[in-house]
């Protein structure tokens, strides 16, 4: 099966099925994986700065490797098995329904005026406390997050993977796992998150830049392109 058609299968399976959360998912294992690997590489490398360059090159490798290898063994038992192992790969990468359906249940509890509830809705969606929050600023938390991971859950896994398949999707979220898991100015990650963070930026930097235009261009049959502007 062409990349395309692949990818065009993985995201009709996103839009279907979201992330259910009893499904295994591969990006839980990467951040269980890198936190692994916290605690040896800050044993045996004394600087801070160049252990976490050792997680994140480690984690980045093994999540290209495995992906690789598992694909390849699953053709070696049947080529539509690999093409199918392929697609779950690149479905894994892509997050939009579950991000629509975040942002539309935090629009519905504030059409309700349930701020209570959109409060704690919002909160699944950010990493900020939310308890004192109106809603104004509950919208704008909501808007802010939907942006923000429209990068990270649709077009940059969607790059990676034009560019890379279902390994350089994977690979993406390995980066985007570690800037999650590692990358905060805080005293204990300033210096081992350092590589995670700017891993994460750079694979961003191309994405993030597509995504403007791209709302600008979704926007327009609803008029809103200058708004999104």
């Amino acid at each position: 099966m062409r990349l395309e058609y692949q990818i065009i299968a993985a995201l009709l399976l996103d839009l279907v099925l979201g992330d259910p959360r009893w499904l295994p998912h591969p990006v839980r294992l990467i951040g269980r994986f890198a936190l692994a690997l916290e605690g040896p590489l800050r044993r045996s490398v004394r600087s801070a700065r160049l252990a976490g360059l050792a997680a994140a090159l480690l984690v980045v490798g093994t999540a290209a490797g495995a992906t690789a290898t598992a694909i390849l063994a699953a053709r070696l038992l049947h080529p539509w098995a690999g093409e199918a192992l392929a697609i779950l790969f690149l479905y894994w990468s892509f997050a939009a329904r579950d991000l629509a359906d975040h942002a539309l249940n935090v629009s519905r509890a504030l059409g309700r005026d349930d701020l209570a509830g959109a409060r704690r809705l919002v909160s699944l969606m950010v990493g900020r406390d939310t308890a004192e929050m109106d809603k104004r600023a509950v919208a704008r938390a909501a808007v802010e997050s939907v942006a923000e991971n429209t990068v990270d859950g649709v077009v940059a896994p969607l790059f990676f993977a034009v560019l890379a398949g279902p390994v350089g999707a994977m690979v993406y979220k390995a980066a985007s796992t570690l800037d999650s898991t590692f990358g905060y100015r805080n005293e204990r990650y300033r210096e081992f998150g350092w590589a995670s963070a700017k891993l994460d930026d750079l694979a961003n930097y191309l994405p993030a830049r597509f995504t403007v235009p791209l709302v600008m261009l979704a926007a327009l049959p609803w008029g809103g392109a200058a708004r999104a502007f």
